[in-house]
């Protein structure tokens, strides 16, 4: 890889985009669209859209980067920011382009309202006290981006994936100068609750599923996010330091995958959540290489 490919790669986060690949497939499942060929071109709209955020993020922060992450592409002279504004345009535009193609008008609605709470998070809410609740909106929309017609049937997963998003955002911001007790018990306490929606067995879910492998599934899948995130989150809770806080901001990041695994289980998806849980362990080597925070 290029020093150039590999400042873009750590400008977007390259990495973290596998942990929404299954957000607008969570989302599809939980309305009945998973047979639909166009939901499976859906996460390439999602990666699209969360990278543009990823780029635009390290564009608006460029001025306090230098002062507090000066490794990062901007600040380190790596990537300009004319560039990094022009990255994340040009995958809005993608990212809408192909929710507009592969899922037809409803999807492009809500990619389109995804677009616009990426770029008002990034360039408004994220210094403001409703940065969590922006960055927790996003997700669910991802979420929804998969439902098609039927977004009130992918409420409960669109809300699990933002619960816990707003948790993981809320102990992010404690990664330079450490956190405080009380938050990570908040995002402890998002955890608990995106494992337990996620665990639930689901009515809509077909009936051999209910009561069987998909729920076994589900409450496995749930099991691990809740252990491995709320341990990560438990150390920061013990110790709110800088470094605590960035450890279980990242293990947060991934541990989406293992939700939206639970959350596909529920509906009956469980050969879909398996292939997304293997993605898992590539996700976390990757990490090390580019960081997803």
């Amino acid at each position: 890889m290029s020093r150039k490919l590999r400042s873009l790669a750590r400008l977007v986060r390259l990495p973290a985009a596998l942990t929404v690949l299954g957000d607008s497939l969570t989302g599809a499942a939980a309305a009945g669209r998973l047979d639909r060929p166009g939901t499976w071109a859906l996460p390439a709209a999602s990666v699209c859209l969360y990278w543009a955020g990823m780029a635009l993020n390290d564009h608006a922060d460029r001025d306090l980067d230098a002062v507090e992450r000066p490794e990062r592409p901007i600040p380190s002279g790596e990537v300009t920011p004319g560039e990094a504004l022009a990255v994340a345009t040009g995958l809005t535009a993608a990212g809408v382009g192909i929710a507009a193609l592969a899922g037809g008008r409803r999807s492009a609605l809500v990619a389109t309202a995804l677009a616009t709470t990426v770029w008002t998070y990034d360039l408004v809410l994220k210094p403001t006290p409703l940065a969590p609740l922006g960055m927790a909106v996003n997700r669910g929309l991802d979420v929804l981006l998969g439902a098609g017609d039927r977004t009130g049937a992918a409420a409960l997963p669109a809300a699990a994936m933002a619960v816990h998003t707003y948790g993981v955002t809320t102990l992010s911001r404690g990664e330079v100068h450490g956190t405080r007790s009380e938050v990570a018990a908040g995002a402890l306490s998002c955890t608990l609750a995106g494992a337990t929606l996620a665990a639930y067995p689901a009515r809509t879910a077909p009936a051999t599923v209910r009561g069987s492998l998909g729920e076994l599934a589900a409450g496995a899948f749930a099991g691990s996010f809740a252990t491995t995130v709320g341990t990560a989150q438990a150390r920061a809770l013990a110790e709110p330091s800088a470094d605590h806080a960035r450890a279980a901001t990242g293990t947060g990041i991934r541990g989406m995958i293992p939700l939206q695994a639970a959350l596909l289980s529920r509906y009956g998806a469980v050969g879909t959540a398996c292939a997304l849980a293997a993605g898992a362990p590539v996700t976390a080597r990757a990490a090390r290489a580019v960081s997803v925070t």
